[in-house]
């Protein structure tokens, strides 16, 4: 099997209702596409610093998170990795700090960095709930599509896979039996 040169990394909490998003958008993206060449869908959830090896494994890495700008929720922005800084990340929880943490590591230890950059959705709001608000619900398949389109910018084809998973069987996936 090929290594593949490019991943896809979700980071966010899954317990804090939209930065979720995140990391479903990668769940799905594994349950209902297929990529040429491989790509390699990383669930990177809070790990923050521990997904260095994501970044030195890797020739190109897009990173889906949840991104604090003052804007609608829904609204999606694509930022390169050397404009990382004042777009919000690294303000909220430790996955964003480590995730920035992981592209100064590299630097530091002389090792080149893979092509990067951030797809981030704006949240509604964050709390302790598991799923995702109207609007980013609204915006989900918008925000998946934008990955989808960064990934064939790249020479990345795309193809959907049947019978696919839809986004609420994608969240229910992360949920505990008999919890909602």
């Amino acid at each position: 099997m090929i290594q593949p040169t490019t991943a896809v990394l979700g980071v966010g909490n899954i317990l804090e209702n939209d930065d979720g998003i995140a990391v479903y958008a990668a769940a799905y993206l594994d349950a209902n596409y297929a990529f040429e060449p491989p790509v390699r869908i990383i669930n990177g959830g809070v790990e923050g610093i521990n997904l260095l090896d994501v970044f030195i494994e890797h020739e190109r890495v897009l990173i889906l998170d949840a991104i604090d700008i003052e804007d609608e929720a829904g609204s999606i922005y694509h930022i390169p990795a050397c404009e990382l800084t004042g777009y919000g990340l690294g303000n909220g929880g430790a996955h964003e700090v480590g995730v920035i943490q992981c592209l100064d590591m590299l630097e530091l230890m002389g090792k080149p960095q893979p092509e990067s950059s951030v797809l981030g959705i704006v949240p509604e709001r964050v709390e302790v709930r598991i799923g995702l608000s109207e609007p980013l619900e609204g915006a989900f398949e918008r925000y998946v599509e934008s990955a989808l389109n960064i990934l064939q910018g790249a020479g990345i084809r795309t193809s959907r896979r049947e019978p696919g998973r839809t986004l609420q069987e994608v969240i229910g996936a992360f949920q505990a039996p008999g919890i909602s």
